[in-house]
C-alpha cells in the first residue's frame, strides 16, 4: 500500500511536513483552555517506500526533530513489481529507524485487528518520537495469487475474485456489497464521533475568535490562501546602481520584507541558508524540538525531503519556501512535480544559477536545469534580471496563491538598472516585458534575455547602436506567466513582423525556439561549463558584447538576404 500524496516515499516525506506543520501551528495559535491543533498525522507505507531514499531522508529529520504526532504504518508483505523483496532488499527498516530515534512497534499479523488496535494506542502515547508500526501481511491473502508480484499490480479476474470471497465466506457473486447493519454502525461510531468533535471544536474556535480576534483572523486567511492586507508594502524598492548586488542578496531582503508581513511565512534550506540568503531576521528563531513556532526551517542535506515537506506544510495552509543551489534541484524534481501537480503554493529559491558560479565549476554550473524546470505543467519559474525584478518576481509569486513557483537567482552582482531610462520592472507581472526600447527608428532586430544576460543585451544594444543598428531588449523572466496574456500584449513585445529576435540565457537553448522562431538565433550553453573565473567563463562561452553582437549582425544579414529572393 502506498500515501495517496504521491508516488512512494514522496508522500511519507509530505507527511513529515504536516506532522511539522501541527507543531508549529500549535505552538504559534494554541492558548490556554484553546487547544485549536492537535492533531496527529498517519501515512501508510509499503516495502518500496522503505526503499526510496527519500523516506529516510524524511525519517531522519522526523526523529531529530521529534514528532510524537507522527506515525507511520508499514505494510510489510515482502513483495515489490519484480517478485519478493529478496531480490534487491535485506536491510532491517525496524534497525534503521531505532537508529533515527523512532519508536518501533510490530503486528505480526495485519488479520489480528485486536493487536492493531493496542498498536494504534501506544503511539498515541509516545512521547518525543514519531512511530513506525511494521505490520506484517499478505498481498493478495486468500487468493491463489497470495505473496506474488502478480498480487500486486494485475488483476484477479472474476474467477479468481470468486474464489476468495468463498474462502472469506462473502457471497461470490456480490459486487460493492455493504451488509446490513455496517453502515449503522459506522455511523452510530465514527461518523457520531466526528460529528461530536467537529461540533465541539467549532463551538471552542467561536470563543476562540471573541478572544483572540487577531489570531483567528489570521487562521482564516491562512485557510483561505489569503494574503493579509499590506502584505508587500515594505518591499524594498532598489535604486540605480551600476555595480548593483547579486539577485540572491537582493532576494533575501525582499524576502525578509514579506515574512515580516506574513507571519505564516516559513522554511529554510537543504543546509546552505548562508549562501541562498534565505534567513528569515530578527526573532524568527529555528523550528527545533522543544522550539516549535521558530520559523527558520533546517532540512539539513535532504533536498528530495525538503521539497515533500514543504507539500506537506502547504497542505497544511502555511506558505513555505525552500531553498538550495540550482544545480541540486535534479535531488528534488519528484517533489518539486507534485507540488505543481497537486496546486501547492510552494516557492522554491534557487542561487547559483548559471556558469556565473565560476571557480566552482562544471558540477556546480546548472545548464539544463532551467529548461528541465520550464517543461513542469503549473510551474512558475522566474529569473530577474537585477534587484528591482527580484522583488517584483517575488510578489508575483506570492500572488498566485495556488501555484508553485521557483525563483533562479544569481551568485555574482548585477547592476540594478536606472528604470528611469528603462522598463518598469513591474512588467515582470505580465512575464516579459520592453526593457529597453529601440532607439531612432522601428527596431531591426529583438533582444531576449533572462537574468544577468538582460544586462548583456542592454550592452550588446549600445554597442549596435554605435553602427547604426537599432535593436530593443525585452526582460522574459517568467515564459508561463507571458505565455498566459493575451495576443495584443504578446504582440506588443514581440511584434510578429519582427522575426530577427535573438534570445541569450546561459542555460541549455531548449525551448527557446518558440520566442526566436525559425528566423532567429539563440546563444546558449551546449555544453557542460568549466572552473575558471567568471570573466574567462564569459570569455570562453561567448557571453560578451561583440560575439553576440556578431550573432545579431548574422541574423540580420541571413533574414536581409533571406528577404531578397
Amino acid at each position: 500500500m502506498e500515501t495517496t500524496t504521491g508516488p512512494l516515499g514522496q508522500g511519507l516525506a509530505n507527511s513529515v511536513g504536516m506532522a511539522m506543520a501541527e507543531k508549529w501551528l500549535a505552538a504559534t495559535f494554541n492558548r490556554p483552555g484553546f487547544e485549536i491543533f492537535n492533531f496527529r498525522t498517519y501515512a501508510i507505507c509499503g516495502d518500496g517506500c522503505m526503499m526510496e531514499g527519500v523516506s529516510g531522508e524524511a525519517g531522519s529529520i522526523a526523529g531529530h526533530l521529534q514528532l510524537d504526532n507522527l506515525v507511520w504504518i508499514y505494510d510489510n508483505n515482502h513483495i515489490t513489481i519484480e517478485g519478493k523483496t529478496d531480490l534487491a532488499y535485506s536491510d532491517d527498516p525496524s534497525t534503521r529507524y531505532l537508529g533515527y530515534g523512532w519508536n518501533v512497534l510490530r503486528v505480526g499479523d495485519a488479520n489480528d485487528l485486536d493487536a492493531i488496535v493496542r498498536t494504534l494506542g501506544v503511539a498515541g502515547q509516545t512521547k518525543g518520537r514519531p512511530t513506525l508500526i511494521v505490520v506484517d501481511s499478505h498481498i493478495g491473502f486468500g487468493s491463489e495469487r497470495q505473496d506474488t508480484s502478480a498480487a500486486h499490480g494485475e488483476p484477479l479476474g472474476e474467477d479468481l475474485i470468486r474464489k476468495a470471497k468463498k474462502l472469506y465466506g462473502w457471497p461470490e457473486d456480490a459486487k460493492f456489497l455493504v451488509p446490513d447493519g455496517v453502515m449503522q454502525r459506522f455511523s452510530d461510531g465514527v461518523g457520531k464521533h466526528g460529528k461530536e468533535a467537529n461540533a465541539a471544536w467549532k463551538t471552542m474556535f467561536a470563543n476562540y475568535t471573541k478572544q483572540f480576534p487577531e489570531l483567528a483572523a489570521q487562521l482564516q486567511q491562512m485557510w483561505k490562501h489569503e494574503l493579509p492586507a499590506g502584505w508587500d508594502s515594505e518591499i524594498p524598492v532598489f535604486p540605480a546602481d551600476a555595480k548593483g548586488m547579486a539577485s540572491r542578496i537582493s532576494g533575501g531582503k525582499v524576502l525578509n520584507a514579506i515574512a515580516k508581513k506574513v507571519p505564516w511565512m516559513i522554511g529554510g534550506s537543504a543546509d546552505l541558508t548562508p549562501s541562498t540568503k534565505t534567513g528569515i531576521d530578527g526573532n524568527a528563531g529555528s523550528f527545533q524540538p522543544g522550539s516549535y513556532g521558530g520559523r527558520n526551517l533546517h532540512f539539513g542535506i535532504r533536498e528530495h525531503a525538503m521539497g515533500g515537506i514543504c507539500n506537506g506544510l502547504a497542505l497544511s495552509g502555511l506558505r513555505p519556501f525552500g531553498s538550495g543551489f540550482m544545480i541540486f534541484t535534479d535531488y528534488m524534481r519528484g517533489s518539486m512535480r507534485l507540488s505543481a501537480f497537486m496546486d501547492m503554493p510552494v516557492t522554491y529559491v534557487f542561487t547559483h544559477d548559471s556558469i556565473g558560479v565560476g571557480e566552482d565549476g562544471p558540477t556546480h554550473q546548472p545548464i539544463e536545469q532551467l529548461p528541465g524546470l520550464r517543461a513542469v505543467p503549473g510551474l512558475l519559474v522566474f529569473r530577474p534580471a537585477d534587484a528591482n525584478e527580484t522583488a517584483e518576481c517575488w510578489r508575483a509569486a506570492m500572488s498566485h496563491g495556488h501555484a508553485t513557483s521557483v525563483l533562479s537567482l544569481t551568485r555574482q552582482d548585477l547592476p540594478t538598472l536606472d528604470r528611469t531610462v528603462y522598463g518598469k520592472a513591474s512588467g515582470c507581472a505580465k512575464g516579459a516585458y520592453v526593457v529597453s526600447e529601440a532607439k531612432g527608428g522601428d527596431a531591426q532586430a529583438i533582444l531576449i534575455g533572462t537574468g544577468s544576460e538582460v544586462n548583456l543585451c542592454i550592452q550588446v544594444q549600445d554597442l549596435l547602436a554605435k553602427e547604426g543598428v537599432r535593436t530593443s531588449v525585452v526582460s522574459m523572466p517568467c515564459w508561463q506567466l507571458f505565455d498566459k496574456q493575451d495576443q495584443a500584449y504578446r504582440d506588443s513585445v514581440l511584434p510578429p513582423k519582427m522575426r530577427v529576435r535573438i534570445a541569450v540565457e546561459m542555460a541549455s537553448p531548449l525551448g527557446w525556439e518558440r520566442w526566436v522562431g525559425l528566423d532567429g538565433a539563440i546563444v546558449g550553453m551546449n555544453s557542460f561549463g568549466a572552473s575558471a573565473p567568471l570573466k574567462h567563463l564569459l570569455k570562453k562561452f561567448g557571453f560578451e558584447p561583440e560575439p553576440v553582437a556578431a550573432v545579431v549582425r548574422a541574423t540580420i544579414a541571413k533574414n536581409a538576404a533571406g528577404a531578397g529572393r
